[in-house]
């Protein structure tokens, strides 16, 4: 019998076209979210990982501010429509759910174990691409859609003041989720032999 938590990971998919409608309600999905982020592993147990979730006109804005980052920073034209459809794909989504790690955390160790200094930002990286994997299949498994983006560096000021977040918060990546509009197909996959070797 197959792992359960491997026909989880199966159902996990980049969903692109995204609509409004949940197939759980929000507060099925919130919980699930505070159990990821409650349970998802990190290094000394350091708990750096945080989530913020946005619906409606907080989602919309997020997507607004985005886009207006890109659009900016492009002039041909023919790549900025592409642009403005990407991201209305992605405003089209029921909400976003938007990771940080707390790097006031990370700093205090950095300064408590200074032999492991420069290894706990990478430790951080490890831990939140946990918590956003674990946190996408665990939305696959509700049924909701979703996928991952990353505009944090054009954005992060910008949203913590918006919503009053923290000045340690470091904005890491955006997960616009919904329902699924479009099934993603039939993905290819490596030769298992080419990616996992057993040496006895």
């Amino acid at each position: 019998m197959e792992n359960t938590i491997i026909n989880s990971m199966k159902k996990r998919r980049t969903i692109y076209n995204l609509g409004k409608e949940l197939p759980v309600m929000k507060s099925t999905l919130e919980d699930a979210v505070r159990g990821v982020i409650k349970y998802a592993p990190s290094a000394f147990n350091s708990q750096t990982s945080r989530a913020v979730i946005l619906y409606d006109e907080n989602h919309d804005w997020l997507w607004d501010l985005i886009l207006s980052k890109l659009v900016a920073m492009i002039e041909d034209p023919e790549q900025k429509k592409q642009t403005e459809e990407k991201i209305a794909g992605f405003k089209a989504a029921s909400g976003t759910i938007m990771f940080f790690e707390e790097m006031a955390t990370i700093r205090s160790l950095q300064e408590q174990m200074p032999l492991y200094s420069e290894n706990f930002a990478l430790w951080s990286h490890h831990g939140t691409g946990m918590a956003q994997f674990s946190v996408w299949t665990v939305l696959a498994e509700l049924g909701v859609g979703a996928s991952l983006q990353h505009y944090g560096n054009l954005i992060e000021e910008e949203v913590l003041a918006h919503f009053d977040l923290p000045s340690s918060w470091s904005l890491i990546a955006q997960m616009p989720f919904g329902s699924i509009k479009k099934d993603p197909g039939d993905k290819d996959f490596l030769p298992s032999e080419e990616r996992v070797r057993v040496i006895a």
